[in-house]
């Protein structure tokens, strides 16, 4: 039986979510699994580390090639998708007395500021592209790309709405650059499940619950994420006995993407929600009920590699709810470059004001 407090299954979501993607921002965008765990000792990572630290200051990011992907960040900060979860923080928390419906064309303003002073991190295509779109007065309803990439950026509003549908609707009105319904519905898959973590669910019921009741391809992708969890957990398959066993059963569950460029994209650790999705959930069922499973869950997210700080938001989010804020290792939670600013917005949220 899960006793944590709401507010700490709350805070819990959220600084899971951050400390996760903080984690990976050393790796993201290297897909070499087996290099990552070289340079960082032969060991899971046990600190935070800066921008391909200890792998020579850059990763392997296949398609867009070696670079610095976050040349404005340092240890303890976070990449692009903890940089939007705490920008929708700073918006809720501007709107928040009195409390008002989130509205997209309200943080525009905000957003288009955030990009033009010193943003920091890497700047995915569909952000530049749904950018040039408000630039040249596009209306909301027609701003946003094409692409399927997961990106959760509301993880602040569990603190700001109490509903299911409201904390949906946030999801996928926070991710106004993506027009793809695999991207959108996988963001509104993981508000739904947290939510309902938040309030009580056990995770695997809560991923299984919300499943059900969802598209084809949500249904479709859970399932092929359980089935991979069966396997790694049965000692006697194959996959069991290999070392880098989640990277092999994370690379498996999407077709590699060969689009002309000079190697194909592993698309099962890439940004697509196909990969993403999928590769979440395995991660989140393989660790949830092992002990100390948030920490480890993360660690071996960041170890993985590829848009690890894609899958961190939604592993950190959902097992945060589920384990709380006090689960979470110490000694990251107080490295967090942001963490006081962090918690001064969420005191503002509505279902954490004391």
């Amino acid at each position: 039986m899960n006793t944590i407090s709401k507010n700490d299954a709350i805070k819990g979501a959220f600084y899971g979510a951050i400390v996760g993607d903080a984690l990976c921002l050393g790796s993201h965008y290297e897909y070499d699994a087996q290099k990552i765990y070289a340079a960082y000792g032969n060991k899971p990572i046990e600190k935070f580390m800066s921008p391909g630290e200890m792998m020579g200051g850059s990763t392997h990011g296949i398609g867009w090639g070696e670079r610095n992907y976050h040349p404005g960040k340092k240890a303890g900060g976070t990449t692009d998708y903890g940089d939007y979860n705490i920008l929708v923080l700073e918006h809720l928390a501007q709107i928040a007395e009195p409390a008002r419906a989130f509205e997209v064309q309200a943080i525009l303003p905000h957003w288009m500021n955030r990009f033009e002073n010193n943003w920091g991190s890497w700047i995915c295509t569909m952000t530049k592209e749904t950018y040039a779109q408000v630039k040249e007065g596009r209306p909301v309803t027609s701003i946003g790309g094409i692409s399927n990439a997961m990106a959760i950026r509301h993880v602040a509003g569990h603190a700001y709405y109490e509903s299911e549908e409201e904390i949906a609707d946030l999801a996928r009105k926070t991710m106004f650059t993506h027009r793809s319904e695999e991207a959108l519905s996988g963001g509104e898959f993981f508000a739904r499940v947290t939510h309902r973590v938040i309030n009580g669910e056990h995770p695997r019921d809560a991923i299984q619950n919300v499943a059900v009741h969802m598209s084809e391809f949500i249904q479709g992708k859970v399932a092929q994420a359980i089935a991979k969890v069966t396997e790694v957990e049965d000692e006697n398959s194959a996959l069991s006995k290999e070392k880098f066993a989640d990277d092999l059963a994370v690379t498996s569950m999407a077709r590699l993407w060969d689009i002309g460029r000079s190697e194909p994209i592993r698309v099962g650790k890439a940004s697509p929600t196909e990969g993403t999705l999928p590769s979440s959930v395995y991660f989140i069922l393989k660790y949830v009920d092992k002990e100390d499973g948030l920490n480890r869950a993360i660690q071996a997210n960041a170890m993985v590699g590829g848009d690890n700080a894609s899958r961190s938001i939604a592993i950190g989010m959902v097992l945060g709810a589920y384990s709380g804020v006090n689960a979470i290792r110490k000694d990251w939670l107080e490295s967090l470059e942001q963490y006081e600013y962090c918690e001064n917005l969420l005191s503002k949220l509505p279902l954490l004001k004391s």
